[in-house]
C-alpha cells in the first residue's frame, strides 16, 4: 500500500482521489509522504517495529488449545465449554495454567483464520 501511494503522489494524482481507489484515509497519505520525507524509501515502505508486550502462548499452545477443542469432550458432557477446555488445558502438560478468556479469545482467532481461508464453510443449523 506505501508504495501504491507513493508512486501516485510521485505523478501527482490528487489525494482525493488516492484515498478513494486505495481505501486510505487522508492520515495514511500524511504519514506515508512524512515518512519519506524523513527517511527516504526504505523508511517510508516497511512499518518500524511498534512496542508492546509479546503474546504469551505461541503458535504451539493455540494449536494444542484448538486441537483440545476439537477433539471428544470429556465423559458426561455433549460438547466443550470454556470452564472444561480451561480445565483440559491446564491438566495438559504443554500447555500449563491458561485462563478462559485466553482460551476464548485463541478460539475466536482461529475461528476467523479458518472462515478467512475459504477452506472450511460454517453452516449455522
Amino acid at each position: 500500500m506505501y508504495a501504491h501511494i507513493l508512486a501516485a503522489l510521485d505523478r501527482g494524482i490528487p489525494e482525493s482521489q488516492i484515498m478513494a481507489v486505495l481505501g486510505i484515509g487522508r492520515t495514511a497519505i500524511w504519514r506515508t509522504r512524512s515518512a519519506y520525507l524523513e527517511g527516504g524509501p526504505g523508511y517510508a515502505l516497511h512499518d518500524v517495529a511498534r512496542p508492546g508486550k509479546p503474546p504469551r502462548y505461541g503458535a504451539d499452545v493455540e494449536a494444542q488449545v484448538s486441537a483440545l477443542a476439537c477433539s471428544t469432550p470429556p465423559a458426561g458432557a455433549k460438547r466443550w465449554t470454556l470452564e472444561l477446555l480451561e480445565q483440559a488445558a491446564r491438566a495438559h502438560e504443554g500447555i500449563g495454567p491458561i485462563s478462559r478468556e485466553t482460551i476464548r479469545r485463541l478460539l475466536k482467532k482461529l475461528h476467523q483464520a479458518v472462515a478467512q481461508t475459504d477452506v472450511v464453510h460454517w453452516h449455522s443449523d
